[in-house]
């Protein structure tokens, strides 16, 4: 019998990967560090979408939130109570190997999991509100050199977080001391929205993933975004910040980890898993209506990337003073 169909033939694929490994985990789960809403969640369920469309799981992955210290809480309780789980990833991001580079995550480093997977990336944003009276980053940037408290900054994390870090790099560029900024820290990208919304903040740092649906609706306007250059498609329109005179841009990373005993066939399972269906245009769909841009990246070559990053956000840290 040959295959004459696409979803025949991803399920030769599918059949091939569970036959030669461990068979697929009876209650796969990911975990997403954050409470419901935000990136953290909108990555486990890429994966859970992905990985069911094209019948590599057939049972239903649970997603699991578990907020605590921005990523602290799910990562050391993998490490600690669930090393082994062959079922369990736990979704991270750039902002995850910030944390780490700084000594948030406790005792445990960036050598305590399984780096399984990176399955996209998006890209840091700067935005207000439809009816704020900055225009573009030129506008904000003044309004800080000459009070850096005239409006509240909200972010996902505390200082020293991603977001924050984003706005430190962009006032650093405008002259502007960001240790003096009203900023306010909430959990997750959704709160954060929520709170601009609101009016409790005049200015966010975010991500583009979580900012379009908002942009769309007409309630919030892009001041710029943090990519080399200007994204394709429907958020072509948005400014970058380079082009607007500012040296930074700040890729997010997103992708999924292990605990650090998970067997070598469970984990080959799963990194096999997401490198076929990373091939797909099935996949390609769910990660761009999330806002995703293409960055594929397993097993050793996503390790040695994470380590790379690791030590370099440690050295931005140390520009900023955040590390004792």
């Amino acid at each position: 019998m040959f295959c004459v169909t696409k979803r025949c033939a991803l399920g030769l694929v599918a059949l091939l990967v569970a036959g030669s490994l461990q068979a697929e985990p009876r209650r796969p789960e990911c975990i997403a560090p954050s409470s419901p809403g935000g990136a953290f969640d909108l990555t486990c369920k890429l994966a859970q979408s992905g990985l069911k469309d094209i019948e590599l799981l057939k049972a239903p992955m649970r997603v699991t939130y578990m907020p605590g210290g921005i990523g602290a809480v799910a990562y050391n309780t993998l490490v600690a109570q669930r090393p082994t789980d062959p079922g369990a990833i736990v979704a991270f991001s750039s902002g995850s190997l910030l944390n780490l580079a700084q000594g948030k995550f406790g005792r445990y480093d960036e050598t305590n999991v399984r780096w399984l997977a990176a399955v996209g990336a998006s890209y840091g944003v700067i935005a207000v509100r439809k009816d704020s009276p900055y225009q573009n980053l030129d506008d904000l940037i003044g309004a800080l050199r000459e009070n850096p408290t005239v409006t509240p900054l909200g972010a996902a994390g505390t200082v020293g977080s991603q977001h924050w870090m984003q706005a430190a790099l962009l006032t650093r560029e405008g002259g502007i001391d960001p240790r003096k900024l009203r900023y306010v820290g909430f959990d997750t990208n959704g709160d954060v929205f929520t709170a601009l919304l609101g009016g409790h903040v005049g200015v966010i740092s975010g991500d583009i993933a979580v900012a379009a649906p908002y942009v769309e609706a007409g309630d919030v306007r892009v001041l710029a975004l943090l990519a080399d250059e200007r994204l394709e498609g429907k958020l072509s329109s948005f400014p970058t910040a380079k082009e607007q005179g500012y040296n930074v841009s700040w890729p997010v990373i997103r992708g999924f980890f292990m605990g650090p005993k998970v067997k070598d066939a469970d984990f080959e399972w799963w990194r096999n898993s997401f490198e076929t269906l990373m091939k797909t245009d099935e996949f390609v769909k769910l990660r761009d209506q999330r806002e995703m841009y293409a960055f594929s990246m397993t097993g050793d070559e996503l390790t040695e990337y994470v380590n790379k990053q690791v030590k370099e956000y440690k050295q931005l840290a140390d520009e900023f003073g955040l590390i004792q």
